[in-house]
């Protein structure tokens, strides 16, 4: 049996499920269904088992999740293989010839299985023998494409049309955009239209010969993009010159409406993109009164609703609520009709402009070393919970314009001021006077956590000037 790589792409950054996704931590790294984030639950269902072989992933994603990316590999204990930082979004088409000349000069043969992290696939031996399937048909030049069984009229995904739907013969007839609900009633209706789940089988070599067809340029920029590429720790970056050149383009438009030799294979199993709350509120789990309670939630005559609280958001208390969306986090709260849950992302577009932070930022913002969050904020001060990850230093560093005291909760932390090394234990504080420079450092294997307490004229994340840095965050 051949091994297929999965290729994983992550880089999105979905609106449709705030406040609980946003641009810093969108949907595929959040626990929107179960205890492991939607990515997780991907990488686990891409793992071998009898019958198939799965190479280590190779994760595209942007600079901004990289350690994300990390910490979700980590927490369920698997090793994260290759990692490719795109300099900016691109849409599916480069991403995935990036992957495909990477693997290519590594095998001539290689197998990729391109795959959305953001999708839920419970059925984990139902969708292992799609993939044994599709690779009974990977040979000759085929690209195999995955559509799935329509289980109502949806009118946000796209439709492919193909010509028959036996395994032996289902060659694609058309891709169809998102329709509209009177189109979407009538494919239902058929038997050969099915919903494009953007999850695509094929040998490396066949989507690079696709691209030097039918897109020359796009694989001249890539690949030049490619070669000029650096490691840079656990990752590899994209070269970012060459990368601007590609076209924006997804994997659809550029390949796959254009060669014949493509084939769809329709997969009758459970899938959703858990494209808005509305979608959520059908996978959770509900009483017989239709309510779907998760997080600290208590409800009183209420009936087909979605009431959610992040693990640090409020108590949430629902009374006569009928058909509504109510999901509240430490600093957000969404309420909807759950049939304008698709809706979502033009409020999300309200408070961009607004330049309300909320819209695109969430507390918690992850670093490499761990985790900081804002707890309390002014004109005047800044008040921060930091976690430091075993063994982990922040960069020594100084500030222009604050100073800082921190208060240890939870660890040790070594504290370097200047020439000074400083141990502190729980209940134990420091200052940090402006301009010194300073270093937190964990030197145990628990996790360390300290309160810092800003004070200043200014509380940005760019007044940090780096001296050194564990994490090649230095600017040369």
């Amino acid at each position: 049996m051949e091994k297929i790589t999965p290729v994983l792409l992550a880089g999105g950054s979905g609106t449709r499920l705030w406040p609980l996704s946003r641009k810093s931590n969108p949907k595929q790294f959040g626990n929107i269904l179960t205890k492991n984030s939607l990515f997780q639950e991907t990488v686990k269902r891409l793992t071998s088992k009898e019958g198939i072989i799965f190479d280590k992933p190779l994760t595209i994603t942007n600079s901004d999740f990289r350690f994300i990316v990390l910490e979700q590999f980590k927490n369920i204990k698997l090793k994260p293989g290759t990692i490719f930082l795109e300099p900016e979004p691109k849409n599916t088409g480069p991403a995935l010839l990036a992957a495909s000349i990477y693997m290519y000069k590594k095998d001539k043969d290689a197998i990729a299985l391109m795959s959305p992290t953001d999708h839920l696939i419970p059925e984990k031996e139902k969708f292992h023998k799609l993939i044994l399937d599709g690779m009974k048909k990977i040979n000759d030049g085929n690209l195999i494409i995955f559509g799935i069984k329509p289980s109502r009229p949806e009118t946000g995904y796209g439709y492919i049309e193909i010509i028959k739907t036996s395994l032996k013969n289902s060659n694609i007839k058309k891709f169809l955009e998102k329709p509209d609900l009177i189109s979407a009633k009538k494919m239902y209706k058929k038997n050969n239209f099915f919903w494009n789940a953007g999850i695509i089988l094929f040998r490396a070599k066949d989507l690079i010969e696709a691209f030097l067809n039918y897109h020359p340029k796009i694989y001249k920029y890539v690949n030049n993009s490619f070669e000029r590429g650096k490691r840079d720790l656990d990752f590899f970056r994209l070269e970012s010159k060459a990368w601007s050149k590609a076209k924006n383009i997804s994997i659809d438009h550029a390949i796959l409406e254009k060669i014949k030799n493509v084939t769809a294979i329709p997969f009758n199993g459970k899938w959703s993109d858990l494209g808005d709350w509305q979608t959520v509120w059908q996978e959770h789990k509900k009483n017989k009164n239709g309510i779907a309670a998760v997080g600290n939630v208590t409800h009183l005559n209420c009936k087909n609703s979605l009431l959610k609280t992040s693990s640090d958001g409020p108590h949430l208390v629902g009374i006569g609520l009928e058909d509504v969306i109510a999901i509240a986090t430490s600093d957000a709260t969404l309420i909807t009709n759950k049939n304008n849950s698709q809706d979502v992302k033009f409020a999300v577009d309200e408070l961009k402009k607004q330049k309300l932070h909320i819209s695109e930022f969430f507390p918690k913002d992850y670093r490499p070393w761990g985790w900081f969050e804002v707890l309390s904020s002014s004109k005047f001060y800044k008040v921060k919970k930091i976690f430091v990850n075993s063994n982990a230093s922040l960069s020594l560093q100084s500030h222009k314009f604050r100073s800082e005291h921190w208060v240890v909760v939870e660890g040790i932390a070594e504290v370097t001021i200047n020439e000074n090394i400083t141990v502190l234990s729980k209940g134990e504080s420091i200052f940090i006077p402006l301009g010194s420079k300073h270093r937190l450092h964990n030197p145990k294997k628990n996790y360390l956590i300290i309160i810092e307490i800003q004070t200043g004229t200014y509380f940005g994340e760019d007044d940090i000037i780096r001296y050194e840095d564990n994490y090649g965050r230095i600017k040369k």
